[in-house]
Parts: C-alpha cells; structure tokens; sequence
C-alpha cells in the first residue's frame, strides 16, 4: 500500500495578515467559505436509555416511552398475581425495550457477548411474605470484568436515575394484573444493586409502586426520599417465614441463578435472607 508523503510547500512570502489557515482555504480552484466553528452538544432523545452503556453521561429527566417497549408473556397467566418474574432488557440498534413476564428470568433474553459485555439487564420478581405482596428488583452494578469495576459509580447512578422508567414499562406491560389487582400499585418496592464494590453492593426500599415509578431526577434529593421513608415507617427487608407456611410464597427465589452469577457465583455472597436483614440506609 502506498503512503501519503507529500509535504506541504509554504510560498516565501505571506503577508503579515495572512496565516496559515487563510491560505489553505484559497488554495483550491473552488473557494471555500470559513465558518463558524461547529459545537458538538450532547442529545438525549426520549426513547433512550442511558443506563444500557458502560460509561455513558445521562443529561435530563428519564421518559417512558410506550411505543419503546415490547412485551412477551411467556408461560404466565397475566390474572394471577405468583409466581410472576419481568426481565426487561434495552437494543442499542433499536433502542426498543423488551419486556419478558414469565414464571422466572427469562435466559434467552440475557444470552449473547453483548449482554454480558454491558450488564444493563432489570430483572425482579413478586413475592408474597407473610400475606403482604412486594415487588424485588435487581440490577447489577460491577463485577464480572474490569469495565464494570471502573464505572461503578456512575453505573449506580444510572440504575438510580432510569429505575422509574423500568418500574413504568412493567406496571404498562403488565396492565392487565395491575387492572385486576389494583392494590399492587401500594406494594413495596426493594432494589438490590449488586456489586463487588461493598459501597454500592446494598438493598434499598424505594417506598410504594405507584410513588417509586414517578420521574426521577437520581438525585440526592430522591435518596433522602428514601431515606425519609425508610425511618418513617422504620422497615426491615421483608423475611419469610421459617418454616413452611401458605403465606409466604414463592418458597424459593424466581431469580436465584441470576442472583448468585451477579454475586460472584458463590450463593454465600448473595442476598441470602440473613443478608436481606440489614438494610442500608442512604446517605
């Protein structure tokens, strides 16, 4: 292959008040127009989402957009409220939302270098403990590569701002529970951030459904939200019963798997009921 090794031949004489830039503008047989120079802005469309990057900025409010999202129901009865489990992920080529309501995490949904590569995934699942029904999502922050160790922070921030979204595109892509069971929309809702970073590694309650799925902005004033919430109501991670029992149900997590690959794979480091009891209060 050839090389470029031309130089460029500067005449012997300029003009004092001509340079550099104004010659190479003339030198053409067509003259070419200065213009001003061009500012590159950053553009967030609507139908983004920005949590589904390694280490992407987010720049203004999150928006559902239900035109983004698809919906499978696959092996579920869309009347009954259990076993009930939602695993959202986002095409970056698309920019659509898939929505998968099914008995547990849909896999397929999560297979693929790219999927594991970016880790953006939601997945969450209903449970009834001790006859109060609520709504456990999980999200994984780092772990697993290097990419994910150094973006941890702004992953969290992420998660934190778009969440809404997510709990959004599940109360719309659900409707028909929702319309049957109204009182869902008053269930608790509990995110789990995992990671291998212990700051970020924590459970949080995001307070009732219906409050936890309005705009935010991820903030800090939506952590003392949370906070707020969690010392009012002075609420402890929800714990089933110790022995068998018909009020608390699934018996066994619809995300187990999920939960323990997030973790490390090792069942020990994940949200094992004894973990679930310390619920970390945010700054």
């Amino acid at each position: 292959m050839g090389s470029l090794s031309g130089a460029l031949v500067l005449p012997s004489k300029l003009k004092p008040e001509e340079n550099l830039s104004s010659f190479c503008l003339r030198r053409g047989r067509r003259r070419i127009r200065k213009t001003q120079p061009t500012t590159l802005l950053p553009v967030t469309s609507s139908h983004q989402f920005p949590l589904f990057s390694l280490c992407g900025e987010v720049i203004g409010p999150a928006i559902f957009e239900a035109s983004k999202l698809k919906v499978l129901f696959l092996g579920v009865d869309e009347k009954k409220q259990l076993p009930r489990a939602y695993t959202l992920t986002h095409s970056d080529i698309t920019s659509k939302l898939t929505l998968a309501i099914s008995q547990t995490i849909n896999n397929s949904q999560l297979q693929g270098w790219y999927n594991r590569l970016q880790r953006d995934e939601v997945v969450a699942e209903w449970k009834k403990i001790k006859g109060r029904m609520s709504l456990h999502v999980h999200c994984h922050i780092s772990g697993g590569h290097f990419l994910l160790d150094l973006c941890a922070k702004l992953r969290y921030y992420i998660f934190c701002k778009e969440l809404p979204v997510v709990l959004k595109a599940f109360v719309y892509g659900d409707e028909n529970l929702f319309n049957n069971y109204p009182e869902l929309q008053d269930a608790l809702v509990w995110v789990y951030f995992h990671s291998n970073i212990p700051e970020f590694n924590k459970v949080e309650c995001w307070g009732p459904l219906k409050e936890a799925s309005s705009p935010s902005d991820g903030s800090s004033a939506t952590q003392q939200q949370n906070d707020k919430f969690l010392m009012e109501n002075r609420l402890d991670t929800p714990q089933p019963c110790l022995e068998e029992c018909s009020c608390c149900f699934p018996p066994i997590s619809l995300i187990h798997d999920w939960a323990t690959e997030a973790d490390g794979g090792s069942p020990q480091r994940g949200w094992t009921h004894r973990a679930l009891s310390q619920v970390v209060l945010l700054d």
